[in-house]
């Protein structure tokens, strides 16, 4: 087996928690956090559940210690926030002392600055500077400013596989001897925007999301930032640090079916597992639990379920659950957020429960694990698939 790339930090902020502290305790407990918008002036707040983060940004701001005329949009100040974490985590005092790059991930970017001043800028210029967050590399930039970073930043949107692709870049690089050390991750805020699009594309739950059950709606939407330090074996071995787990595998493809729908026999996500085994050199009868993607609506989760069956035959799927009825659907960041859960998973035996679960669906013999359930765990697979076809899969393995 390849040993990977070590993971040495973490850092989490989402519905659930402020911290990876706060997110196990919830995710251990059971408490998934979706509720109605508190934070968005929308007509959807009343009937809309979303997996919001119950703070304002001028809460965020302030935590961040951002001046009152700072241009930071939520997307910005969730993912500093969570990176900082990470670097924390990580004994990092000296971020530049190695080659060390940032690869953020982001769909939403700073979307909600734009929604909030777009009609006012064209009469008062100072306002631009709230339209140029837009930017999904004004995300990155800001939180490489937050955490002192002077290498390497870059970004990567791929929809709802943008952060798995993020960590599988991160992997590369330090393999290829390109950085030492890497923060990847990802970030996504909600947003009018957001919550508009998906309700016009009828795929929004108006319940809490039911993944992998045959009545499953739809998904909930959610926010959320996430990111891992990844760091190279010579840095491990001279700075004696702690390794949390370690990214063991990776793969990515396209399903090339559809634009917002994934092929009824998961071809991409069917494509992805496989590249990720083939960069592991692990066997599917080797993985202990699979993080599925699971966003509750009818066509993922039937895709999804026909390419774990056609990886490992129906009658050896592993204990697999989907963690987004915690959480909601974080988009960009629901790969990053599910790193941090797989290495929870790793480092306590645990299998998080796929919560709201009642009926199995009709088409295959898959049922999800209800209850936590304690066992040891070498190897975590995590899928994430996206829009436009982007399909992703990390395999996160015990050091």
């Amino acid at each position: 087996m390849n040993i990977g790339v070590a993971i040495t930090g973490m850092g989490i902020i989402s519905a659930i928690g402020n911290s990876v502290d706060e997110t196990f305790d919830a995710l251990v407990k059971g408490e998934k956090a979706i509720t109605t918008v508190s934070n968005i002036p929308t007509v959807h707040a009343a009937v809309m559940k979303v997996g919001e983060i119950k703070k304002t940004n001028d809460e965020l701001a302030a935590e961040l210690g951002l001046s009152p005329d700072n241009n930071f949009s939520r997307t910005a100040m969730i993912g500093a926030l969570a990176a900082k974490q990470a670097v924390q985590n990580a004994g990092i005092s000296l971020i530049n002392e190695y080659k060390t790059g940032l690869i953020s991930a982001t769909s939403v970017g700073g979307m909600d600055t734009t929604e909030k001043h777009y009609y006012d800028y064209f009469d008062n210029p100072e306002l631009v500077k709230y339209i140029s967050a837009h930017d999904g590399g004004d995300v990155a930039q800001k939180i490489a400013e937050e955490i002192g970073l002077k290498g390497f930043v870059t970004t990567i949107s791929t929809a709802c596989s943008s952060a798995a692709n993020a960590i599988m870049l991160g992997a590369r690089m330090i393999k290829s001897g390109k950085l030492d050390r890497v923060i990847v991750g990802g970030t996504d805020a909600l947003a009018k925007f957001t919550i508009n699009g998906f309700k016009t594309l009828m795929i929004l739950s108006d319940t809490y999301n039911t993944p992998f059950d045959n009545d499953r709606k739809g998904l909930n939407l959610g926010e959320a930032a996430a990111f891992l330090v990844l760091e190279s074996d010579e840095i491990v071995a001279k700075e004696n640090k702690k390794v949390l787990a370690r990214v063991s595998g990776y793969g990515n493809a396209n399903d090339a079916f559809h634009q917002t729908a994934s092929s009824e026999n998961g071809e991409g996500a069917f494509l992805a597992m496989e590249k990720a085994f083939e960069v592991s050199g692990l066997k599917p009868s080797d993985i202990d639990y699979i993080n599925v993607h699971g966003t509750a609506t009818p066509n993922n989760d039937l895709s999804e379920g026909r390419a774990v069956i056609r990886i490992f035959g129906e009658e050896n799927v592993p204990d697999f659950s989907s963690t987004k009825p915690f959480t909601g659907h974080t988009l960009a960041a629901a790969a990053a957020i599910e790193a941090v859960f797989s290495i929870l998973a790793i480092q306590n035996g645990i299998v998080f429960p796929n919560l709201n679960f009642k009926t199995p669906m009709a088409e295959f013999n898959m049922v999800p694990q209800t209850a936590i359930k304690h066992k040891n765990i070498d190897h975590v697979l995590s899928n994430s698939f996206g829009f436009g076809g982007n399909c992703s899969t990390l395999i996160f393995s015990k050091n």
